[in-house]
C-alpha cells in the first residue's frame, strides 16, 4: 500500500481554505481587507431647494464661496447639464424620491401627495440592514410624519398642515418648530414658526444647523451599520434672507447676462405674465436684482457650512471610503435671468440644477461629464452604485454609471415636463438634444425652440421664424416617442 502524505497546505487547499487561512497567519490583515469589501454601501443623499445650476466654482461660478461643495465636486462626478423632470418643488422631488415621471406618479403639481403605494428609495432597495432616515424639507404629503419606508424622520416645515390627510393630526409640529421652543421662542397667532422668522435667527439655530447636527447624530449613532440618510435643506429658497445676508457686496455681485431679455411677443404669455409680477413683488431694476442675488449666495452658502460639518463627520467616522455622496437640488431659480424671479419656467436657470456624484467604488474624481442628463436616471444610478441595479426594474430611468465611464448613454435626449395648475394655463413638454438643441412644445401658448450652442442665454425664441422646421419636426418625433414610452396620456395635443 502506498501512503500519500498530505501537507497542511494540501489539505487547506482542497478544502477551499488555504485563503482563510493565509489571511489568518498574515495577522488578519487580508481577513480585514474581505471584510470591507462585503460591507454594503452607504448612502447620503444632500440636496437643497431651488439652488441653479451655477451656484459653485464647478459649474463657472468664482464668486460664491462654497469651499465644502467645491472639494465635494473635486473628488466626484460632475453632471454639468443636469435637469429636473419639471421646475418645481413637489412634482420634481416626486422623481428624485421615485425614479418616476411626475405625470407617471401623480405629482403633477405643487401639494399633491405622492400615493402610499408608490415606492420611495428606501423601499425600492428593500434592504432590511440598512438604517434609514429622511430629515428636512419634504413636500410631498404629510409633511412631519414617517412614512415611504424611512426608519427615522426629521422635519422642519409646518406650512403645509392644510394639504395633510384625513385623520392626521392638524396639531402636532414639526422636530425644528419644538426645537425652537426648547431655546425660548414662542410661535406665532397661527401656533408655527414662519420660515421668515427662523431666517431671522442666529446661524446656530437656523434650519441649516439644525439638519446638521440632526445628521451628524445620525451618523454617529449608525456607524456600524448600512444608512441611507436624505438631507433636504430649504436654503435657498425664498424668503431669500438669512445669517450671512452681509457676506456678499452687491455691487460686486454680476447680474445674469438675460437680464434685460426682452421677451417678446413670440414667447409664451405666462413667462410675460411672471415677468411682470416679479416686477411688483422683487422691483426687478439693477440695484433691487443685485441684493436680491447676494442674499442667495448668502444662502448657499449657509448650506454649504453645514454640508462641511456633515461630511467631517463623515470621515472622521471613517464612513467616506463606503459612503456614496449625492449632491442637487429640486429645480433652480431665475434670480433675474429674463427679468423673472423664482421657478416654473423652461429657461435654462430654472430647469438646471448641480449635480455631484462621489462613489468611492468607482474612484472617478473630478470627472466632468458633459452629455445633458436628466433627474429622472438619479434612482436607477444610486441602486445600481449600490448593487441593486434589479431594484430599478420598471423604472423609466437608466443608470449614468455606464455614461461615467465613458459608454453611449442609454439615452441622450433629456424631456421636461410642465403639467397645468389651473384649466387656463398651458401644459409643456420639452427636449434637449444633445447637440445642443432645445424645444418645447406648449398646447396652450407660444412653443419655443433655441439654439443652446449659440444661444445659450436663450434670447432668441426661432420655433416661428420658418427656418428650422425640420429640427422641430426631428424633436417633436422624439418628444411623442418619450410619450408612448412613458404613457403621457396628459399632453397629446401640442403645438407643432
Amino acid at each position: 500500500m502506498t501512503r500519500f502524505k498530505v501537507t497542511r497546505r494540501d489539505f487547506l487547499k482542497a478544502t477551499g481554505s488555504f485563503g482563510v487561512a493565509s489571511m489568518l497567519a498574515s495577522g488578519g490583515a487580508l481577513a480585514q481587507t474581505a471584510g470591507r469589501r462585503k460591507r454594503k454601501p452607504n448612502l447620503l443623499f444632500i440636496w437643497t431647494d431651488e439652488q441653479r445650476y451655477n451656484t459653485m466654482s464647478a459649474y463657472g461660478n468664482e464668486k460664491i464661496r462654497t469651499p465644502n461643495l467645491n472639494r465635494l465636486a473635486d473628488k466626484s462626478v460632475v453632471f454639468k447639464r443636469a435637469y429636473v423632470t419639471q421646475p418645481v418643488c413637489t412634482p420634481a422631488r416626486s422623481s428624485v424620491m421615485t425614479g418616476m415621471w411626475p405625470h407617471q406618479n401623480g405629482c403633477l403639481k405643487n401639494n399633491i401627495p405622492l400615493r402610499k403605494e408608490t415606492k420611495c428609495l428606501p423601499e425600492l432597495l428593500n434592504d432590511p440592514e440598512y438604517r434609514s432616515a429622511y430629515m428636512g424639507k419634504w413636500h410631498l404629503g404629510d409633511e412631519i410624519f414617517l412614512q415611504h419606508g424611512f426608519d427615522e424622520w426629521v422635519s422642519i416645515e409646518d406650512n403645509y398642515i392644510a394639504y395633510y390627510s384625513e385623520g392626521r393630526d392638524r396639531n402636532l409640529r414639526s422636530d425644528y418648530h419644538h426645537f425652537l421652543v426648547q431655546k425660548g421662542y414662542k410661535p406665532g397667532k397661527r401656533g408655527t414658526f414662519g420660515r421668515s422668522f427662523a431666517a431671522s435667527l442666529p446661524i446656530e439655530e437656523c434650519k441649516p444647523k439644525f439638519l446638521e447636527m440632526r445628521a451628524c447624530d445620525f451618523l454617529r449613532g449608525n456607524r456600524g451599520n448600512p444608512f441611507v440618510l436624505y438631507i433636504n435643506f430649504l436654503e435657498p429658497h425664498m424668503p431669500f434672507t438669512g445669517p450671512l445676508d452681509d457676506m456678499y457686496e452687491p455691487d460686486e455681485i454680476g447680474l445674469p447676462e438675460n437680464f434685460k431679455d426682452p421677451l417678446e411677443d413670440d414667447e409664451p404669455l405666462r413667462y410675460r405674465k411672471k415677468r411682470e409680477s416679479c416686477r411688483k413683488k422683487y422691483g426687478m431694476d439693477e440695484k433691487s436684482m443685485r441684493k436680491l442675488i447676494a442674499r442667495y449666495y448668502g444662502l448657499v452658502s449657509q448650506v454649504d457650512r453645514s454640508v462641511g460639518r456633515i461630511l467631517e463627520t463623515l470621515e472622521e467616522l471613517g464612513l467616506s471610503d463606503n459612503t456614496i455622496v449625492v449632491y442637487t437640488s429640486d429645480h433652480g431659480d431665475m434670480m433675474g435671468a429674463h427679468g423673472m424671479v423664482e421657478k416654473g419656467v423652461m429657461y435654462e436657470e430654472s430647469a438646471r440644477v448641480p449635480w455631484l456624484m462621489h462613489i468611492p467604488q468607482l474612484g472617478m474624481e473630478g470627472h466632468i461629464v458633459q452629455q445633458p442628463v436628466s433627474h429622472i436616471d438619479i434612482v436607477p444610478t444610486i441602486l445600481d452604485a449600490m448593487g441593486k441595479t434589479q431594484a430599478s426594474a420598471g423604472l423609466p430611468g437608466r443608470s449614468l454609471i455606464p455614461l461615467m465611464k465613458g459608454r453611449k448613454p442609454a439615452r441622450d435626449h433629456v424631456f421636461i415636463e410642465w403639467n397645468a395648475t389651473s384649466p387656463e394655463q398651458e401644459t409643456i413638454r420639452t427636449v434637449v438634444s444633445p447637440d445642443g438643441w432645445k424645444l418645447c412644445l406648449a398646447d396652450k401658448d407660444k412653443s419655443q425652440l433655441f439654439n443652446l450652442n449659440k444661444d445659450p442665454f436663450e434670447t432668441t425664441n426661432l420655433f416661428y421664424d420658418g427656418k428650422h422646421q425640420d429640427v422641430i419636426a426631428r424633436l417633436t418625433e422624439k418628444i411623442r416617442a418619450w410619450q408612448m414610452a412613458t404613457d403621457d396620456t396628459s399632453a397629446r395635443h401640442l403645438t407643432n
